[in-house]
């Protein structure tokens, strides 16, 4: 009761004036043009937050989705970098450049149409089009859309950027990367700002932290412009390497010694009481290839509470920063006046980057990888299968993969005429951009850009559907295709289609009934061939406009998206002593 009375304190009594943020929104003047907050965190859980079933403390974005909207059937790309092309884009990723992620990409894909590794020119992006449209453009945090300067935020549309532009870094002042080519020399992660390459602060740097510090910085440049702004705020937490305050470790410390199976039943009946699934929902539990909780050593119990209790400060801290941004806001009059959006890129990430080039060599040799240093400066920690499968609860597996635990996403839209409480319909990231368009009262180029040819919008506003006025964004003939590196799947209405290689699928397209069988627990493909041959007509459509290239065993190559040591390497660092030097 002590844990409960204490979140709801702080919902309470958060200096943000929460309870009055909805009555105000409602109440901004429709004269004036709203300004646009996108917030995404970075390999977020569906369960994750507190308003979608967790145990985290996260009361600013609870009460954006108490008083706004709580979407629970929101879809994105299973990695991070195609769903950042299609929020931006509003296109299919195959089109826009990231047909697959650039640092996977094999020679078959290199190069090609939509395959070329950033943001490409036939997209007129987010940024771009509401800059033309009078608004002031501002972003802070993960880009991952192309490495270059010239494909980065500050030739994209953005006024103001502040960018870690690759898909991950160390979440401190070191400045590391996350993929090593030599052992003997660590990663650096690229950062610019407007476009020039900086050094990050060495000492006094979190990132979240830094990341709501550089977007308040920016928007308070520009306030006497009487513009409407557009602000990104793209965190990379709390993706991997696990880091956090130790002041807000401390809090969830002893809080996971029960392990995987026994968190999921706690969020699995709050997400029942909230209203998130229903209550006959059957459960994913867990892969068979991967180990039970019983099954780990005390030392590797301890190692992987750790881990979850890292990851559940970086979850908290995002959510301070986040509140953060709000007061500022609110203390300027604009908040009223704001809308919203917040969603994760993809699903909680059970994979491990260990095996990607020399990575786990530099890991070793580097990295002090105790129990005890876990989350510190100097550790690189990742978050492991078992807790991404809780962390995607009900669904089955997690990021990389098609079934609905890689591609589900929780997603809130808060601001002026939105509300309504839950919204169970389908949308996909690629209505975003469509949604922000009509709210700003602007319209998206279409197939022509300054002299070039450039791709139109494939997705749909979802602005009636937030505001009340529609029961749906896409008709029920509506067809939506995924496909990353061989996984594939597409859905049509209640129906889906999805494949996956052994071990993780049956190696073969299998058909569900999303509306009745979410978790994908029953599959139909034998007992309702005529539905799956008309979805695999509707694939090869997808296929045809989208140019996504099919080959042959691609989900099957060696160290793709898996996390097959991932046990091997916990027993290795459950098993270390800190070092004795530090970092």
């Amino acid at each position: 009761m002590k844990r409960i009375s204490r979140r709801w304190a702080a919902l309470c009594m958060t200096g943000l004036a929460l309870a009055g943020w909805q009555a105000g929104a409602v109440a901004a003047d429709a004269a004036r043009r709203p300004n646009i907050l996108l917030i995404v965190a970075d390999d977020l859980g569906y369960t994750d937050i507190g308003a979608f079933g967790a145990e985290i403390a996260t009361p600013t974005l609870d009460k954006l989705a108490e008083t706004g909207v709580k979407m629970t059937d929101f879809h994105v790309s299973p990695f991070c970098s195609p769903t950042r092309a299609m929020l931006m884009s509003g296109s299919d990723n195959h089109l826009v450049g990231f047909g697959d992620m650039a640092e996977l990409m094999t020679p078959e894909q290199r190069g090609k149409p939509g395959y070329e590794g950033y943001l490409n020119e036939r997209v007129v992006p987010m940024a771009q089009v509401l800059r033309d449209a009078g608004y002031r453009t501002a972003m802070a945090g993960k880009w991952h859309l192309g490495v270059t300067e010239e494909s980065g935020p500050a030739r994209r549309g953005f006024e103001h950027s502040y960018a870690m532009v690759m898909g991950g870094a160390s979440h401190w002042g070191d400045q590391s990367g996350i993929v090593a080519t030599d052992p003997n020399k660590a990663p650096k992660a690229i950062y610019r700002e407007n476009g020039r390459s900086i050094d990050i602060p060495r000492d006094g740097f979190y990132s979240s932290e830094a990341f709501a510090d550089k977007l308040i910085d920016y928007l308070k440049r520009d306030e006497a412009s009487g513009k409407p702004f557009f602000g990104y705020l793209a965190f990379t937490a709390p993706h991997w390497p696990l880091h956090a305050p130790e002041a807000d470790i401390r809090k969830y410390e002893g809080r996971y010694k029960a392990g995987y199976d026994a968190l999921r039943k706690e969020r699995v009946v709050r997400m029942k009481q909230l209203g998130i699934i229903p209550a006959d929902t059957p459960v994913y539990e867990g892969h068979a290839y991967w180990p039970k909780w019983e099954s780990l050593s005390k030392a590797e119990q301890e190692a992987e509470a750790r881990r979850m209790t890292v990851y559940a400060a970086m979850v908290e801290n995002m959510d301070r920063q986040i509140g953060r941004v709000l007061d500022y806001l609110k203390a300027r009059g604009e908040l009223d006046n704001t809308f919203v959006f917040f969603m994760s890129d993809n699903g909680a990430d059970g994979n491990s980057v260990y095996d990607v080039g020399r990575t786990r060599e530099w890991i070793q040799k580097d990295m002090d990888n105790s129990t005890a240093n876990t989350g510190k400066p100097g550790s690189f920690i990742e978050y492991g299968p078992g807790w991404a499968q809780v962390g995607m609860a009900p669904f089955k597996l997690y990021k990389s993969f098609m079934y609905e635990g890689g591609i589900s996403a929780p997603a809130i839209a808060w601001g002026p005429g939105v509300g309504g409480g839950i919204k169970r319909a389908f949308a996909h990231v690629t209505d975003v951009a469509p949604t922000i368009y009509e709210l700003a009262g602007t319209r998206h180029p279409g197939t022509e850009y300054q002299g070039r040819s450039v791709l139109p919008l494939r997705g749909k506003s979802m602005l009636a559907y937030l505001r009340g006025k529609a029961d749906k964004v896409r008709g029920d003939r509506d067809v939506v295709g995924w496909e990353l590196g061989g996984r594939k799947a597409l859905r049509k209405g209640d129906w889906k289609i999805v494949y996956a290689n052994q071990p993780w699928g049956s190696g073969e397209w299998e058909l569900y009934n999303i509306a009745r069988d979410r978790t994908e627990s029953e599959d139909l493909a034998k007992r309702d061939p005529a539905r799956l041959q008309e979805l695999l007509a509707d694939w090869k459509q997808y296929v045809a406009e989208t140019g996504t290239l099919e080959i042959e065993g691609l989900a099957s190559r060696p160290g793709y998206s898996n996390a097959g040591k991932y046990y091997q390497d916990l027993a290795h660092e459950a098993a270390l002593p800190p070092r004795a030097t530090g970092h």
